[in-house]
């Protein structure tokens, strides 16, 4: 089976849940919750998933691996 690479579904959830939906969903990345414009690191990671959310901790762009 292949394992989900992006999430564009949660766009618009809480950023804590979308987190906890990508790791149940794809147990081989770490979901990162980050405040959107906030300095981030720009490397590919196949492990890492940037969860971007705005001031009200919702999630604002489709969460992707990277």
């Amino acid at each position: 089976m292949t394992e989900k690479k992006s999430w564009p579904k949660l766009v618009g959830t809480s950023g804590e849940s979308a987190k906890a939906t990508i790791e149940r969903e794809n147990r081989n990345v770490k979901a990162v919750v980050l405040l959107d414009g906030s300095p981030a690191t720009m490397d590919f990671r196949s492990n890492r998933v940037q969860v971007w959310v705005d001031g009200n901790e919702l999630v604002v762009r489709a969460p992707t691996i990277g």
